[in-house]
């Protein structure tokens, strides 16, 4: 069998940046064969949508796992239903296992995810964070898939230096670590070994976890955001009480063929 697949960056308009994607639209329902399929791509995430009667169902695998939320594969995947599968259509609506219908809408450029907002408790093991980035947090939390650490500032952020061995024993997802930021209201990293991805370029669904946190610690429901990853990424996030907007730009590289 022969499926079309692209390569989406997402959360940028430039190549070379924001947060690579692979997305295949097809009847693929095997969850090994998308496993595998992931694992050579060796993209942070692939996402795989199949239409049954008029919905779609959305999956996400990293190199070493099924995910159970992903935005920027997510953003990604809505760039090739506008621009391949129905170009006429303004709102692309999927069903996922595990967080319900997720929808995607367009104004103009920019695409919007409309995710549900993670739930986040105070995280009192902060000599485990420590150990793992070598400072110490302000405060932490523990949501849905990731903990969340705060941190002194934007270049605290930017010059951590993560022992990824010992990230891979925190019972989590993985770990976000933010700041206010210079150019923005807030900034972050996130790691996620135990996923296959040291360093994950950008990151939607943590913007779950984070929107949230500095709507309230800064007093405004809407923000801007930026990854500080090497590659780097913009986000423009909204909190609406139970949801989160996260908004972001996407630009193509690739359009090809698998063969299975």
């Amino acid at each position: 069998m022969k499926y079309d697949i692209y390569y989406i960056d997402a959360f940028t308009d430039k190549l070379f940046s924001g947060n690579p994607a692979a997305v295949v639209f097809s009847d693929i329902s095997d969850s090994t064969l998308m496993q595998n399929i992931a694992a050579e791509n060796n993209l942070s995430e692939t996402a795989f949508i199949r239409e049954d009667e008029g919905n779609y169902h959305i999956r996400w695998f990293s190199p070493h796992c099924e995910i159970d939320l992903c935005g920027h594969a997510t953003l990604a995947s809505a760039y090739v239903f506008f621009n391949y599968i129905s170009p006429d259509e303004k709102i692309f609506s999927v069903r996922s296992l595990k967080n319900g219908i997720l929808t995607v809408s367009q104004n103009d450029d920019l695409l919007l995810l409309d995710f549900p907002k993670d739930q986040i408790e105070l995280f009192d093991d902060i000599s485990s964070i420590e150990s793992t980035i070598g400072v110490k947090p302000i405060e932490a939390f523990k949501g849905r898939d990731d903990i969340l650490a705060i941190l002194e500032s934007e270049d605290v952020i930017k010059n951590l230096n993560v022992d990824f061995e010992s990230l891979i024993k925190l019972d989590a997802r993985g770990l976000i670590v933010s700041s206010a930021g210079t150019n923005y209201d807030f900034v972050s990293r996130f790691f996620a070994p135990a996923t296959g991805v040291d360093e994950d370029p950008v990151t939607g669904s943590a913007h779950t976890t984070l929107t949230p946190y500095w709507s309230q610690k800064l007093n405004k429901t809407n923000l801007t955001a930026a990854q500080l990853s090497k590659r780097g990424g913009v986000l423009y996030c909204e909190d609406k009480g139970d949801r989160v907007i996260i908004g972001g730009k996407a630009t193509q590289y690739l359009k090809g063929n698998i063969f299975i």
